[in-house]
């Protein structure tokens, strides 16, 4: 009877490492045809510093905005194709646009939106050779105020006019903590990292904490993530509840429809992996184990947001330098998360909120359970500490099928895997994942 309930744990298992391989395959092949946010973000930072320019003093713009921030604009425009820039974008490279011929050629078709209308029709006047005597004050028009700053300015009329000095001071704030923060923080993470170097080669560095780790198999671990992370977290059930979904919430708007999408398609994708995990652990009694099996070990709190912190620091300046040398060698790759995406096209609270604890709470907490508190131990107690961080490192970034992000997440996860190991806690692992996923949302939400 034992030996036909293994022979049917290993059918199971090698069908679903085959499908995982067949799902993450092409998940990662598909990656590349998704769009990159990197170009869009860079866009809206370059847009962010034409706003910031008349706040910021000529003397040190330079070297906090680059200079000529209303040239990058306009070279970025140019370098998006006609057909492809959305209406605002087109209107914003019509105003740039000193040759009259291209601006002729950019203006020939129609604007749907009525207040982009006018201005076309302004800037056509002016081309004739008509005076431009009044432009509508701001409040009579439905333009941005970086739109229309430059619309209005490009017309001939005055800065008092055109433009909005406390919009742009908000801009200039915003955009020089989206800049200053990740260098301050990987400025602290590489004092953080000199400093643990120098202990380390002293031999004064503190001895880490035995792990603890269930006694599973790798034909466990198997089951664990490619048959209830990916085929029936990432296939199965999301296929079953994101059509109804989509039917219950088809006649919400697009930003809170997608945001339900995201969130309700997280949470049913935990449902397999944590029955797994349950089932798993339920006959396995963790007698005289301090945490448990998982080692959660919330207590002492305070020591547990100050190693989440420091951990975060320190793998600052290793992720950014590894995306850095990755799009230097072999370029953008593409296969940005989805995620990002909605971050940045979404100005409404509901579906920002979802999005953010769909990020900063439930996937943290989900994908340290997996990863760092089974995968991980388990692993190490087999192949050792250096193998099983980097496997489990290895594993968490192809469960992201994204080629271009996965250097990153690999160094991601080898941070977070030695946080594991140093601490013996999983704890302060959901807090630094939390962090890193809190801060990229935050900064996303500064240049949006």
């Amino acid at each position: 009877m034992r030996e036909a309930k293994t022979w049917w744990k290993w059918a199971v298992a090698l069908f679903s490492l085959l499908l995982t391989i067949l799902i993450w395959r092409q998940g990662l092949q598909e990656s590349f045809e998704r769009p990159s946010v990197a170009p869009k973000i860079s866009l809206m930072q370059t847009e962010m510093a034409v706003s910031a320019s008349s706040s910021i003093p000529e003397k040190i713009q330079n070297v906090f905005l680059g200079s000529e921030p209303q040239e990058k604009l306009y070279q970025a425009l140019r370098e998006i194709p006609l057909e492809q820039l959305e209406d605002r974008q087109r209107l914003l490279l019509a105003v740039l646009e000193e040759s009259e011929d291209e601006q002729k050629l950019i203006l020939t078709k129609n604007f749907k939106d009525k207040n982009f209308e006018t201005v076309r029709s302004y800037t056509l006047d002016r081309q004739e050779g008509k005076e431009v005597k009044k432009f509508p004050e701001f409040n009579e028009i439905k333009l941005d105020p970086l739109l229309y700053q430059i619309s209005c300015s490009t017309l001939g009329f005055s800065d008092e006019k055109c433009i909005d000095k406390k919009y742009n001071s908000i801009a200039a704030i915003r955009l020089l903590t989206s800049q200053f923060l990740p260098f301050f923080a990987s400025f602290a993470g590489i004092i953080l990292l000199i400093r643990y170097a120098f202990i380390f080669l002293r031999n004064k560095n503190t001895p880490w904490p035995e792990i603890i780790a269930p006694p599973l198999s790798f034909l466990d671990m198997i089951l664990l993530i490619s048959g209830g992370f990916v085929v029936i977290g990432e296939v199965v059930f999301p296929a079953l509840v994101i059509p109804i979904t989509d039917l219950l919430f088809n006649n919400l708007s697009s930003p809170l429809k997608q945001s339900l999408r995201v969130f309700i398609g997280y949470c049913s994708m935990t449902i397999g992996p944590l029955f797994i995990i349950r089932y798993q652990l339920m006959g396995l009694v963790p007698s005289g184990i301090d945490g448990g099996w998982l080692q959660w070990k919330i207590k002492p709190i305070k020591e547990g947001l100050f190693k989440s912190i420091s951990g975060w620091l320190m793998i600052m300046p290793l992720v950014l330098f590894i995306g850095w040398l990755m799009n230097e060698i072999i370029g953008d790759q593409g296969g940005s998360n989805p995620l990002l995406e909605l971050v940045l096209s979404s100005d409404e609270f509901f579906p920002l909120f979802l999005l953010l604890i769909t990020t900063v709470v439930f996937a943290p907490v989900f994908e340290e359970l997996v990863f760092r508190g089974i995968l991980l131990p388990v692993l190490v107690s087999k192949v050792g500490k250096i193998s099983g961080v980097l496997l489990s490192a290895l594993i968490f970034a192809l469960a992201h099928l994204s080629v271009g992000e996965l250097p990153p997440l690999f160094v991601l996860g080898i941070g977070l895997g030695l946080m594991r190991l140093s601490s013996g806690r999983l704890f302060p692992c959901a807090l630094m994942h939390s962090l890193w996923n809190g801060v990229t949302f935050i900064s996303l939400l500064l240049v949006a």
